[in-house]
């Protein structure tokens, strides 16, 4: 796969994100999730900024919370929380953008306390408490979690397919 990346760029670094949310920690948490997603995959060599051959710039820009579902009795079930971040993959050599977008990653949430009985699907993945050995843990962090999992995962797949 690391074939339709260009040849010359055999490295990235990813700094921090900046964070134009009041959500405290959550840069942190995107740019570890994409570290995390790019170390798994294996098709760059993640270095300093100084010596990169490419660098990965974003921008967490908006999070969105509110309700997702409702009971028949109308009232809230089940949340969604939306994360909204700008990234841009920049090229040292050739000091151009090789890919700019904006990507979004939800994970939904109820208030139960316990993800792992809740009767939800947090993690979008088909299935629900006992099925899902993953599901644990406070909701609101977990949803935080499966969204940054799929923003890093849909970064990493357009890098891998910019060319």
């Amino acid at each position: 796969m690391a074939g339709s990346i260009p040849p010359h760029i055999k490295s990235i670094a990813i700094p921090l994100m900046d964070n134009e949310t009041a959500e405290f920690g959550l840069a942190e948490d995107i740019t570890d999730g994409i570290l995390d997603e790019f170390n798994e995959a294996g098709i760059l060599r993640i270095t300093d900024e100084n010596v990169a051959h490419s660098i990965l710039r974003g921008t967490v820009k908006k999070v969105n919370e509110g309700p997702y579902t409702y009971s028949k009795q109308e009232s809230v079930s089940e949340y969604r929380y939306k994360i909204d971040v700008k990234v841009a993959w920049y090229d040292v050599s050739q000091d151009k953008n090789l890919l700019e977008g904006t990507y979004s990653g939800f994970g939904a949430y109820g208030l139960s306390g316990d993800i792992g009985s809740d009767g939800i699907d947090n993690d979008n993945d088909g299935k629900t408490d006992d099925e899902d050995d993953d599901e644990f843990g406070e909701p609101r962090a977990f949803a935080t979690k499966v969204a940054v999992r799929k923003i890093a995962e849909d970064i990493l797949n357009d890098i891998m397919t910019t060319w």
